[in-house]
């Protein structure tokens, strides 16, 4: 009788701890640590990271073209310029090969926050460019750069381990070769980042077409996609 009361009660115990690990467990999961955020691009949330577009390193890219590069990162400055969005650009020492910053994205946002780095690799690590990011007590990343493979993955999983919702736009990145920018972006994808084009981030802000932002997103759109703004030029010649 003695023994089948201790039996039951150390089963019970065992039991009871069982549950209060897997409580504890769950608790401290990254699925359970990360925060909730809408399935759609919030501006009020956003901040846009542009992390070594230098005119050194776009000279590196090998998996689209040097214009196209150009135009999405334009793009996405403008959108943020219009949308109110911060936009936080870093540069790797830029007195060295590497270059400055694309002039594009200071003639595009003007009020853009630009953080130059001695020499850390990923520009999560630098105090400075984290310092600025925390600031703006946003919880929504858009991460775009060059190279992808490091100026965008780097940080990228940094901050996703942080609970950050990170978006990288890819166009609006540069690798060496389509090989690499093919692996980082299943290694993005496949970590939680949320793996995107230019077009897309700019529809998800855009939300709806009115009377006031259709002469601005018009043409940002037609920036990023040549095709689209034949698009829109039948549109206007009809209504003419």
């Amino acid at each position: 009788m003695f023994l089948k009361s201790f039996s039951s009660g150390m089963a019970k115990s065992i039991n009871g701890l069982v549950t209060a690990l897997g409580v504890f467990a769950a608790a401290n999961s990254p699925a359970m640590a990360q925060e909730s955020f809408p399935t759609f691009l919030d501006p009020n949330d956003t901040v846009f990271l542009m992390i070594d577009h230098q005119t050194g390193l776009l000279q590196a890219v090998g998996d689209t073209t040097q214009r196209d590069l150009r135009a999405n990162v334009t793009a996405l400055a403008e959108a943020a310029a219009y949308f109110h969005i911060p936009v936080i650009a870093t540069s790797s020492v830029p007195t060295g090969p590497n270059g400055p910053l694309l002039p594009e994205i200071a003639a595009a946002a003007p009020d853009a926050t630009v953080i130059p780095r001695a020499g850390e690799i990923n520009a999560w690590d630098s105090e400075a460019f984290r310092a600025a990011v925390e600031a703006t007590g946003r919880r929504t990343v858009v991460i775009s750069g060059i190279l992808t493979r490091v100026c965008v993955a780097f940080p990228a999983l940094s901050m996703l381990d942080e609970g950050y919702n990170v978006y990288a736009a890819i166009d609006a990145s540069g690798d060496v070769s389509e090989m690499s920018a093919l692996v980082t972006t299943e290694r993005l994808a496949a970590a939680g980042v949320e793996v995107t084009t230019t077009f897309a981030v700019l529809s998800e802000l855009h939300v709806q077409w009115d009377a006031e932002n259709a002469p601005t997103m018009a043409g940002i759109y037609s920036r990023v996609s040549p095709g689209y703004a034949t698009v829109l030029e039948s549109f206007y010649a009809e209504r003419q």
